[in-house]
């Protein structure tokens, strides 16, 4: 219900694995942990959301495959392999973000967004305005918090304007050589409520960075 061209046509995907994904979006301690330093001259401040449990937001998607390097090449340098952590799939986040369901909201069809207040921050319920805390409000049930709302999240594919070819399996649909954009997912602090539907999908270019976009790690089991 409700839904865009660009969610269309509805398709049946099949995960034959297991997989894990970020209960929270990587925080501004997690970044830092990692990389040690912002990538740009403008960082997180005040005016968005400062602090350690914040969401680590003005990262671009070229600057989260960074992360994901250094964190990578950290987890097997400290001998805990040989899990790999990467973005998830388009598809990999909405089944997370579902969690089972097949409403418009994972609580819900909530159709007169009563009920997102309790489960995503948003255009309406965001004062002072910027992001916040990760896990402020009500998760999933899968126990993932913010899928819906506080920032967008970068996921791997290339951007289609519509699921016309879409992997059935569950992979990214990457094209070669590569689109000139990359998926969000999620809706943001900013943003109307029915964007934070789980179906809502936008995009960017790999480069660049705004103040309700950060991201979430996924790994296969």
């Amino acid at each position: 219900a409700g839904s865009y061209d660009s969610e269309d046509p509805q398709h049946p995907v099949t995960l034959a694995y297991g997989f894990w994904t970020g209960k929270y979006e990587i925080t501004q301690q997690q970044w830092l942990a990692v990389r040690g330093s912002w990538p740009q001259i403008i960082a997180p401040s005040a005016n968005y959301g400062l602090g350690e449990t914040w969401p680590a937001y003005l990262v671009s998607w070229n600057d989260a495959k960074d992360f994901i390097t250094s964190l990578n090449a950290h987890i097997v340098s400290s001998g805990q392999g040989p899990l790999a952590v990467r973005l998830p799939s388009e598809a990999e986040w909405e089944y997370a973000c579902r969690a089972g369901t097949q409403t418009r909201f994972y609580w819900g069809d909530d159709p007169t967004y009563t009920e997102i207040g309790a489960y995503a921050w948003y255009f309406g319920n965001n004062s002072p305005s910027g992001s916040k805390p990760v896990g402020g409000k009500l998760p999933n049930g899968f126990g993932l918090y913010d899928m819906s709302g506080n920032v967008y999240e970068w996921c791997e594919d290339d951007y289609h304007g519509s699921y016309t070819g879409a992997p059935s399996d569950g992979s990214a649909w990457i094209d070669s050589p590569r689109a000139s954009r990359r998926v969000i997912r999620g809706g943001g602090w900013s943003d109307y409520a029915r964007y934070g539907r789980s179906a809502f999908r936008y995009c960017y270019t790999p480069g660049n960075r705004y103040d309700s976009i950060g991201f979430r790690l996924a790994a296969v089991r």
